[in-house]
């Protein structure tokens, strides 16, 4: 059955859909029943790897033929009644409200920067172009990539620096717990080793945001030896990667899974601030495999945790302060934040807080905000209200 109808109601611009059909054409009939079919500027989906890519995309592209489809696969999907998993969320922007510009980035392997900033300067001259004069100057920008490219951060550096001052935030597509392939939707086709970037300017209020939930320690570990191309760190302090990380932030005697890595990442500074440097896996050598670009002689600092709960409800709080009711937040975040969550049997109380501030989105395998590629964090965008 189809789920929650957040269709248009006067001062949102942003209806929301979802489904657990069985089938892909059955998601598509029940996505297609639940959103508006015309005056549309964008549909974004975030779909589980549970369905066909390919199959999908070409289904509601077909559906929404004069609407262009827009989205990526999921580590889990971020749903009008919470989190959830097996299933496929489908955001709608209606016309009066927003316009879109959308270009992909493929054959991320040979990724130039000078490809990424052209790319980001013809997107921003096309949303000047397609917006009305007098809603002008109000745009974001939204990232979705590959979660396996091992190309964000030379992606989001170019990006960034072609936008002038447009504030950008997006997320890495997933795969589940699989790690085998992910996929961005453009154009009705599913592709690998691509990038969709995404300029939308409206007439509503808005903020982007990033949350965590870590503070450094004083636990320092430098990575004195690594693969960078494979992100994987041989050794830390001189010592095997895998033994030192362990010893540093006190699970000697654990064995190391996601569980352990989503309650233990590592920070890395930059610019006076701390970011989230997550690890995916260790490898049979001992060696660790990151989610985010490594570097030799980069410093790691060992996070301590603050509340998980608290920390988000906090940022929700804040928004609200900045612009007011928020009617929907479009939200990216870490798969191993839900993994933290799992782990500390908050999964429920964390589901129903984004049930309650209208959180759609996914869990992903990395995050972007303005710049940077991060790791265990929740970033996005607010959509306020019109006033009325």
């Amino acid at each position: 059955m189809g789920q929650t109808d957040f269709r248009f109601d006067g001062t949102s611009g942003v209806a929301v859909a979802k489904s657990k059909a069985a089938s892909v054409d059955e998601a598509v009939t029940e996505l297609a029943a639940q959103l508006p079919s015309d005056d549309l500027a964008l549909i974004l989906v975030f779909l589980s790897p549970r369905y066909d890519p390919h199959h999908f995309i070409a289904e509601i592209t077909r559906q929404f033929d004069e609407t262009q489809v827009c989205g990526c696969t999921t580590a889990g999907e971020l749903a009008p009644d919470g989190w959830d998993e097996n299933s496929v969320v489908a955001l709608a922007f209606s016309r009066a409200d927003f316009s879109a510009a959308v270009r992909p980035i493929l054959n991320l392997d040979s990724f130039r920067v000078e490809d990424g900033r052209r790319i980001g300067g013809e997107l921003r001259h096309e949303l000047l172009r397609i917006t009305p004069q007098v809603d002008r100057g109000n745009p974001f920008g939204l990232v979705l990539i590959d979660g396996l490219c091992r190309r964000e951060e030379a992606v989001m550096s170019a990006i960034y620096a072609s936008l002038d001052d447009i504030p950008v935030v997006g997320g890495s597509a997933g795969d589940g717990m699989r790690f085998e392939k992910t996929f961005v939707f453009f154009d009705g086709e599913a592709h690998s080793n691509a990038a969709l970037l995404i300029l939308l300017n409206t007439s509503l209020p808005f903020r982007v945001f990033k949350c965590d939930n870590f503070e450094p320690s004083p636990q320092k570990m430098v990575v004195t030896e690594a693969d960078i191309e494979n992100r994987t760190v041989r050794e830390l302090n001189a010592e095997p990667a895998a033994q030192e990380y362990s010893r540093m932030v006190g699970i000697i005697d654990a064995k190391l899974d996601p569980f352990s890595f989503a309650s233990h990442p590592v920070l890395v500074r930059v610019g006076g601030a701390y970011y989230a440097r997550s690890i995916q896996r260790v490898e049979p050598d001992g060696s660790l495999h990151f989610f985010c670009a490594i570097d030799e002689g980069m410093v790691l600092t060992a996070a301590t945790s603050r509340s998980l709960v608290g920390s988000t409800r906090d940022t929700f709080a804040e928004i609200r302060d900045q612009i007011g009711d928020v009617s929907l937040y479009i939200g990216f975040e870490c798969l191993l934040r839900r993994l933290d969550a799992e782990q500390h049997q908050l999964t429920r109380d964390m589901s129903e807080l984004y049930r309650q501030n209208r959180v759609v989105g996914f869990h992903t395998y990395g995050e972007q905000f303005g710049s940077m590629h991060v790791n265990q964090t929740f970033t996005g965008v607010a959509i306020g209200r019109r006033p009325s």
